[in-house]
């Protein structure tokens, strides 16, 4: 009895490792209970329940025993669609049967440690670089290309920094636009940059929180409401932070 209670547990553990994970890393609030409950039929759990928010987790599996029933919290949050990628992996692996139990977990627990984003330079040259493009995207002049990548890069430079120093996302993103606006008008002002609002628009643009934006409404189309809503006031709070400082310099005007 002790062995297979162990059992039990050592499933909710493997599933909610994945759940925590996939959450953690940006995935849709459907995905993490899809993962966790195909995780737990493929070890023999027919009937299991996830309760997904985007700062906890509840997993609990039906069987003869009695309902055993866990919480995790997610505390912080980011985007790292690569290891969503491999969490899905590894679930068609159990799916498929090739993976046992303890291996499984370790997997996961491989995944949760490793650090497969991109390097801090990698990811400044595409926020630079990206910023350029949609300035011409916006029909902006091709004159104004390497100040928005200056502003773009430096300002996404400038929200991880801040991050690192005072993790408050909000905090992070108002100083980021704030930096943003104000390389931009100085740009124009030394005569560097000749359209100030297509500049901060394409520089902004790396700061957008596209995916918060996507995944609320589709948690929202598949009846997670409270998923939905609460990812929706991030994405509004984000939005409210780049615009406030992009605000700010204007007032300075």
């Amino acid at each position: 009895m002790k062995e297979k209670k162990l059992d039990r547990y050592d499933i909710m553990d493997v599933c909610l490792l994945a759940g925590k994970i996939m959450l953690e890393s940006g995935a849709e609030t459907y995905r993490v209970e899809d993962t966790m409950m195909r995780i737990a039929a493929s070890f023999g759990i027919k009937t299991s329940h996830s309760y997904v928010t985007p700062t906890g987790i509840m997993f609990s599996l039906e069987t003869s025993e009695p309902t055993k029933t866990k919480l995790i919290r997610i505390s912080e949050r980011t985007t790292d669609l690569k290891k969503v990628t491999l969490v899905n992996s590894v679930s068609r692996q159990i799916s498929q049967g090739q993976l046992q139990l303890e291996e499984a977990y370790d997997a996961l627990e491989t995944i949760a440690e490793s650090n497969v984003a991109f390097p801090l330079w990698v990811q400044l040259a595409a926020a630079s670089i990206s910023s350029g493009c949609f300035l011409i995207m916006f029909q902006g002049q091709w004159l104004d290309f390497i100040p928005a990548m200056l502003a773009g890069g430096l300002g996404f430079l400038a929200l991880v920094y801040f991050h690192r120093i005072i993790p408050i996302k909000f905090f992070a993103e108002f100083t980021a636009s704030l930096t943003i606006g104000t390389l931009s008008l100085l740009f124009v002002t030394i005569g560097v940059g000749s359209e100030l609002d297509k500049i901060i628009i394409g520089s902004v643009m790396p700061l957008v929180p596209g995916l918060l934006i996507t995944n609320a409404v589709r948690d929202l189309m598949a009846g997670h409401l409270l998923s939905g809503l609460s990812k929706g006031a991030e994405a509004f709070l984000t939005a409210f932070a780049i615009g406030a400082g992009i605000a700010v310099v204007f007032t300075l005007l």
